[in-house]
């Protein structure tokens, strides 16, 4: 195979896809999208699916907002039904810092349009029955968030650029980038060659490798989360919101009649292993004795792993090169990619077309490390 193409896009999850779909939409022609497994198969279809607006970094809130507008016009725009529940996030505080901080976030999250608010504990378990309140001191809510389907919005993504001509190559690895001084040429991948003078990465976990082609550090380095999911769950409320102890980062929202649950392990190493174990129940246990009891008495009947991106200020990378002609790179976002993967897409078209984006993000390229500016989000879940 030899193909010519304007822009080539590595990496076939939510990010790659939103970003063929843009740049597709837009009229640019011949974009090819190579993702070496099938579509979403990476940490897209691994995730739990929230969407969000509740942040600490200005940044954030604006794509997670921006990002929300586009879920909800996603079956009309995009024709593809992504199984959206506005049920709002819920996120519970325990400690004077976490109330503190989350105060100075609904400030912000409000001044920026987003309709967060902070609610008693009596209020929490209003709307998340499932909870325990000893210890609690107040929860931060908002009735805009939700989850919805990752992998719809993949495909959904990917049938609409192919709709406006985009290629789409699955099965195909990416094996080198070539250059000629500091201008990309072409890339090479187990399908053939594919003539380009730009490259957008997009892959995830493994963008660190995809850079290191071009001669582009990025700071992303993979580690596994799992998530587990409970059968049915009698009088499970239709609208219950996504729930997130902040002290466990123990977090469960609705999926079918059963829960999808999930939280943090600190015992986890870097490193790209998906394959699913229990070594991280009985701290899971833990938390549900803590926070929400009512979930010990739940069958688990399935659960999968997947892989964070992370960054070393778990927030995202977004930008272009500046030592190689045209690379440019949205990765790194520390469990946060799905959510804003619309409000992405949308900003790597615009960088692409030389156009100013709605967003300045230039804080979050990826030579903010190397200049000693990191920028962390303190909402990490």
């Amino acid at each position: 195979m030899n193909l010519r193409a304007r822009v080539v896009i590595v990496g076939g999850g939510v990010m790659g896809t939103s970003i063929a779909w843009h740049l597709a939409r837009a009229g640019v022609r011949d974009v090819v999208l190579v993702e070496r497994d099938e579509l979403a198969a990476g940490s897209t279809s691994k995730a739990a699916g929230g969407v969000r607006a509740q942040f600490s970094d200005e940044l954030n809130i604006q794509l997670g907002a921006r990002s929300l507008e586009a879920f909800g016009r996603f079956a009309q725009e995009v024709g593809q039904d992504i199984g959206l529940h506005r049920v709002g996030y819920l996120f519970l505080l325990s400690t004077p810092g976490q109330l503190a901080s989350f105060e100075a976030g609904v400030r912000l999250q409000n001044s920026l349009g987003v309709p967060s608010r902070l609610l008693t504990p009596r209020e929490a378990r209003r709307l998340s029955p499932l909870i325990g309140t000893d210890g609690l001191l107040a929860a931060a809510w908002s009735p805009d968030d939700g989850h919805c389907t990752p992998e719809a919005v993949v495909h959904g993504y990917a049938t609409a650029a192919r709709g406006h001509g985009a290629r789409i190559l699955r099965h195909t690895e990416v094996t080198g980038i070539e250059l000629r001084g500091d201008t990309i040429t072409a890339v090479s991948t187990t399908l053939g060659r594919i003539e380009t003078e730009t490259v957008i990465c997009a892959a995830g976990a493994w963008s660190r490798a995809v850079g290191a082609m071009a001669g582009v550090e990025l700071p992303v380095q993979p580690l596994r989360r799992q998530i587990a999911v409970t059968g049915p769950v009698p009088g499970l409320p239709p609208d219950l919101p996504m729930t997130i102890d902040f002290t466990t980062s123990l977090y469960f929202h609705r999926e079918g009649p059963g829960l999808l649950l999930g939280m943090s392990d600190p015992d986890e190493k870097p490193g790209f292993a998906t394959a699913t174990h229990d070594r991280w129940i009985p701290r899971l246990a833990e938390a549900m004795r803590q926070r929400a009891p009512a979930l010990l008495d739940l069958r688990r009947t399935g659960g999968w792993a997947g892989l964070y991106e992370n960054t070393p200020d778990h927030n995202a990378l977004i930008g272009e090169a500046t030592t190689v002609s045209r690379f440019l790179y949205a990765t790194g976002f520390s469990g946060h990619g799905f959510l804003q993967g619309p409000a992405v897409g949308e900003i790597v078209r615009d960088l692409y077309l030389g156009r100013v984006p709605f967003l300045d993000i230039s804080p979050l390229s990826a030579g903010r490390f190397t200049a000693d500016a990191p920028r962390p989000e303190a909402n990490l879940v």
